[in-house]
């Protein structure tokens, strides 16, 4: 492959390349930000708002039109959830009000003759309202009130059974014939950091990545010193992903650990995943900083594309539920097989063989970006680019 004039300054060797890269991130201010100190900071400062875990003190709402004894009990067990803060309303329109205001996060209506219509067996029912605005509180206002409610009433069927000359332990034993036991795998704790923050620093990692190696790129495109020989790509894309892999093992290594995430402890199946997805994503940035061929214009256009990323990652919303084209479009963006397989290896401690199909779409992605990098590279010296 024929070089030109204004590319001889530009290392050709793989030793060359991959050592004249890692020297030039570091004397590069905005690509140094980019590839170690941003992902570093959001490592930080990322899983921080989540550090509670678990959420606790849910104010909530209740009105109470029976005022009886059973209704009393209800409210006495919701008071003592750990989930619930309770606040009581004379009325459904002052509770109604004070949801429209953000003072609570759901309510509790208790109908008039609640008691009378249990103990004569005639249908019962409580109301619980919450704001479906905000699912993870709705589901805490939910769970809390429906915990209490069930606690209540499976008192009154042992009374009841007790009433008609059933044994205590006999009754207690009816009231839940198939005893059901709830088991949250990998999340025992049901916390939204916990689900979330795993597979976000892998899209950190990667996005940070693609604009930190496009505005190198696309910084030596603009000084007419990007073009380099095949084994000179291999460096230059060997010297990212080396940065990348001591990102990635910052993050399970130490951030993880620090915030007691759950870990699968399949050490060696996360590291390979972390390479593969490095390379595959350094070579992707390659390709976009000879295609913009301007510093700037990759920040541009890849700072937009981290949230429709992660959504067609199939990680927050199921993959089969995306329109048609977008489920084979996904496959194209390393983050959508590295995600789920980094989630996988990392907190659900599966085997290199149980994801190894996204490790070959990792692979397969690498060759494709590096074939494209290759082709756009020869044709740019053909034009005189």
């Amino acid at each position: 492959m024929a070089l030109t004039a204004t590319d001889i300054k530009a290392p050709q060797g793989f030793i060359q390349t991959f050592l004249h890269t890692l020297k030039s991130v570091f004397q590069d201010k905005g690509v140094l930000l980019m590839l170690i100190i941003a992902p570093v900071i959001y490592g930080f400062f990322y899983p921080w708002p989540y550090s509670n875990q678990i959420i606790a003190n849910v104010p909530v709402g209740i009105v109470d039109y029976d005022q009886s004894t059973l209704s009393h009990n209800i409210i006495r067990y919701s008071q003592s959830s750990p989930r619930l803060e309770t606040i009581t309303f004379k009325d459904e329109q002052a509770a109604k009000q004070a949801l429209w205001d953000y003072q609570i996060a759901g309510y509790l209506v208790i109908p008039p003759e609640l008691e009378k219509n249990v103990y004569a067996a005639r249908p019962a029912s409580v109301s619980v309202l919450g704001n479906g605005g905000y699912f993870i509180l709705n589901k805490y206002v939910q769970t809390g009130f429906t915990q209490a409610v069930a606690t209540v009433s499976a008192g009154v069927e042992v009374k009841k059974q007790v009433a008609h000359g059933a044994r205590i332990e006999q009754a207690k034993t009816n009231t839940q014939a198939v005893p059901l036991r709830i088991d949250p795998l990998f999340n025992p704790m049901e916390a939204y950091g916990v689900y979330i923050v795993p597979a976000v620093a892998i899209l950190i990692i990667q996005q940070t990545l693609l604009m930190g190696v496009a505005m190198l790129i696309g910084s030596w495109s603009e000084e007419q010193r990007c073009h380099t020989s095949i084994s000179g790509w291999l460096g230059r894309i060997m010297a990212f992903s080396c940065i990348s892999l001591l990102v990635g093992i910052f993050y399970i290594g130490w951030i993880f650990n620090i915030n007691d995430y759950p870990r699968g402890n399949n050490i060696t199946g996360a590291l390979l995943c972390l390479w593969i997805t490095a390379m595959a994503v350094s070579t992707l940035g390659c390709l976009f900083g000879l295609w913009f061929r301007q510093r700037e214009r990759s920040l541009q256009i890849l700072i937009f594309s981290s949230l429709p990323f992660f959504f067609v990652s199939g990680y927050p919303w199921p993959a089969s539920q995306l329109p048609e084209i977008l489920q084979y479009l996904r496959w194209l963006v390393p983050s959508s097989s590295a995600m789920n397989a980094s989630v996988q290896l990392n907190q659900m401690g599966a085997s290199i063989a149980q994801v190894s199909h996204y490790l070959y779409v990792l692979v397969a992605l690498f060759v494709f970006y590096f074939t494209l990098l290759i082709y756009v590279d020869r044709r740019q010296r053909i034009k005189g680019k």
